[in-house]
């Protein structure tokens, strides 16, 4: 098992997780509709001496269109992680530029979630009910060992 430089001594990584995959069905739907106008517009260019330019111009939109409502959104989600630890909830996000925040677990005072229909029909984070049981029970852990150390305190 590798060691986490970034975790303090005695804090160990318990989940990791990312995004719902269901964030992802936009951008995928726009890839299979630029797709579909550029077969469309392939089909429809006239033949010619222009043609083979026009069909060029077609697929170039066509795969910059794809980069950017596909491919950014997916680094998006791929480069996006939650991690709950024993000491805090750690958010992670960026593709060139990497952003983070730190929760420590003893300032957490509510955990709860909320699940709407397509939340219920797709899931909403994986095992929503496991990961609330144990972001509630390393929050519990955590306050109970500060209060430990405020007492051992001279």
């Amino acid at each position: 098992m590798t060691v986490d430089p970034s975790l303090t001594q005695d804090e160990h990584l318990v989940l990791v997780l990312h995004p719902h995959w269901k964030t992802l069905i936009r951008p995928f739907a726009v890839a299979v509709l630029v797709i579909v106008v550029a077969l469309v517009a392939e089909v429809l260019i006239p033949s010619g001496s222009a043609a083979a330019v026009g069909r060029l111009v077609v697929g170039a939109v066509a795969i910059l269109v794809l980069m950017v409502w596909l491919m950014v959104p997916v680094l998006r989600w791929r480069t996006t992680t939650y991690e709950l630890t024993t000491r805090r909830l750690r958010v992670r996000s960026g593709i060139l530029t990497r952003r983070g925040r730190d929760i420590p677990l003893a300032r957490i005072n509510d955990v709860s979630f909320e699940k709407g229909l397509l939340d219920r029909l797709f899931g909403d984070i994986p095992r929503v009910e496991y990961t609330q049981a144990t972001l509630f029970r390393l929050v519990e852990e955590e306050q109970r060992r500060l209060e430990r150390n405020e007492r051992n305190q001279p």
